[in-house]
């Protein structure tokens, strides 16, 4: 059966071009079209699709407000196609915050060269999202069933943890900025231990995504910066576009910023920068893999679980992709498989 998808846009040029690209994969229908923010939440009412393509800024409604309604009335997976703007990205954010999964680039360039490469993974974005959506995992109650978790077997028990833990590094993609958000909020001023962010995110967002968290939080949040020296009580953020290394020595970490390689697909990429870790303190780290989908973060986990890592995935239940946290707990590598919720608590009490 076909993804069924809702396409929602004030430009009719557009609205035709999203049309015929859905509609020349076998595996998507156009089941809807909308022209503003209100239409959107008729239709999504109405139809029922798998999932939205969702314009930002529309006249009636725009697409944050449209989002958060229907997220409330009719759950369905939502897509934004923003600009790559310093201002696009503060709206994507909004609309990540009021219940959209993920972004794209409205600009099918700004994805790829390749023309048809492009519109192929736009096509795969959609199929993906519709196929792995969680409806309602921010409302379902804390008591539901949750994933089993293994048991320890490492220096974290019962939200306790060895003298020599130096940093903490959080991997995530799909669902990231919300799950970090929410973690990262829970945090007390005087956080311990300095964190690496590693989320999948292009050059133009991680600067706003940066500020906005270090506005939120207590600890502080900044984009990383080439030669960074790791403090505690504060979130280093991979630039998008970049590779960020842990360099230096226990005593004295570091950060270094590389160019990414054509051949990477992530950008930032997870693996690269666990493994970095794993040249260094890789005893004295906890890695924590959130919500995303690939595999990204299994390697560089299976490289610091060697090592004497300790090594947290979210459950399935909280994640809005279980797709990254899963090939964690598949592999063997988590010490906890532990909700969102969980997460923020375990790590707080950290002392």
């Amino acid at each position: 059966m076909a993804v069924r998808v809702l396409i929602v846009d004030d430009s009719g040029f557009f609205r035709r071009r999203l049309t015929e690209i859905i509609s020349s994969d076998p595996h998507l229908e156009v089941v809807g079209i909308a022209e503003n923010g209100l239409q959107a939440i008729e239709q999504a009412k109405r139809l029922r699709p798998d999932v939205i393509t969702m314009d930002i800024e529309m006249p009636e409604m725009d697409g944050i407000t449209a989002t958060r309604q229907i997220m409330a009335q009719s759950p369905t997976a939502i897509l934004m196609l923003s600009t790559w703007t310093t201002e696009g990205a503060k709206a994507t954010l909004d609309a990540l915050e009021a219940g959209a999964v993920d972004f794209m680039p409205k600009r099918f360039s700004e994805i790829s060269s390749d023309h048809d490469l492009a519109q192929q993974k736009l096509c795969l974005q959609l199929r993906y999202l519709a196929t792995n959506f969680r409806k309602g995992i921010t409302s379902r109650p804390s008591t539901s069933p949750r994933t089993p978790e293994p048991k320890a077997t490492n220096h974290i028990v019962s939200n306790k943890i060895n003298k020599a833990l130096k940093l903490v590094a959080i991997g995530t993609s799909t669902g990231g900025p919300v799950a970090l958000q929410e973690i990262l909020t829970k945090l007390p001023a005087h956080f311990p231990y300095p964190i690496l962010l590693i989320q999948h995110m292009p050059g133009t967002f991680t600067p706003s995504f940066a500020e906005r968290l270090n506005n939120q939080c207590a600890i502080k949040v900044k984009q990383a910066e080439n030669g960074d020296v790791l403090v505690a009580g504060t979130a280093y953020l991979a630039p998008g576009g970049e590779q960020m290394l842990l360099k230096g020595t226990k005593s004295q970490l570091r950060i270094e910023l590389q160019a990414s390689k054509p051949e990477q697909t992530y950008r930032p990429c997870i693996d690269i920068t666990l493994s970095s870790i794993a040249e260094i303190c890789p005893a004295d780290t906890l890695a924590i893999i959130l919500t995303g989908m690939g595999s990204d973060g299994r390697d560089g986990c299976s490289k610091l679980k060697q090592l004497g890592a300790c090594i947290w995935s979210q459950d399935e239940h909280s994640s809005t992709i279980y797709g990254m946290p899963m090939a964690i707990a598949k592999a063997g590598l988590a010490d906890k498989i532990l909700s969102l919720t969980d997460i923020a608590k375990h790590l707080s009490g950290l002392k």
